[in-house]
């Protein structure tokens, strides 16, 4: 979405989880569109590419419930809202292209980067969840708080102002902790989405995604009580995690 006009900035600031106002041109940064209790509509990355010029960046998915969410909130901010349709791609190596951090280790995102793919799906899957990045649909979904998928370390600002979701969110990190967080496994076998993790009969977690390594072996993410040692093993169906 490109957010454009006097107000874009502020009110771009008044929506979002992180601090977008302190962008120079040309930079970005990830950001959350939360419910009033920190349920995440959507994550998004916020590039300003000129002084009231902004463009939201979401996944595919999402972009008509991000340009409705904008519009419907935009009141009298003087910013225009317009969907824009772009490509990324995810580059790893050092000095290998200009473009966003990432949570992948060694990589940025580019947008709209003249560049062919050079790995399959599964092999950038599989590095996704070894790298413990979350991604929608997946570990983001309405159901989680940003602390339990490690968002609040990325995706928020706390010393900003007013958004919504900003209470729920500041009173978990200043004054709690989350009852579970996004964890990576190993399995011995690839489960369905969201199997049930067990610890001596009670329920800990569910995993969330999971890939096959090529000796075999089962890498997945899940979301897995705090209280739960980094070490123990877990029930999962006929397998062990």
């Amino acid at each position: 979405m490109r957010v454009a006009g006097p107000d874009a900035a502020d009110y771009l600031q008044r929506m979002v989880s992180n601090n977008v106002e302190s962008l120079a041109a040309g930079e970005a940064c990830p950001a959350l569109l939360l419910t009033p209790k920190a349920r995440v509509i959507a994550p998004v990355v916020v590039w300003r590419r000129g002084e009231q010029d902004f463009l939201v960046l979401t996944e595919p998915e999402l972009g008509d419930v991000v340009r409705a969410l904008l519009t419907r909130m935009r009141l009298r901010a003087q910013c225009e809202i317009e969907l824009e349709e772009h490509a990324s791609v995810l580059v790893f190596g050092d000095g290998a292209a200009v473009g966003f951090a990432t949570d992948f280790p060694g990589a940025v995102e580019a947008v709209d980067a003249d560049l062919a793919p050079t790995l399959a799906p599964e092999e950038l899957e599989r590095r996704r969840i070894e790298a413990g990045v979350p991604r929608w649909g997946r570990e983001i979904d309405e159901r989680i708080l940003p602390a339990e998928a490690g968002l609040d370390a990325t995706h928020v600002d706390f010393g900003k102002g007013c958004y919504p979701g900003q209470e729920p969110v500041a009173r978990l990190h200043y004054r709690g902790h989350p009852n579970r967080a996004l964890r990576v496994l190993e399995l011995e076998r690839v489960p369905d989405y969201d199997a049930e993790l067990v610890l001596d009969g009670k329920a800990v977690g569910r995993v969330t995604s999971a890939a096959q390594r090529a000796d075999g072996t089962v890498v997945a993410l899940a979301y897995v009580r705090t209280e739960v040692p980094a070490d123990a093993q877990l029930a999962l169906a006929h397998a062990t995690a």
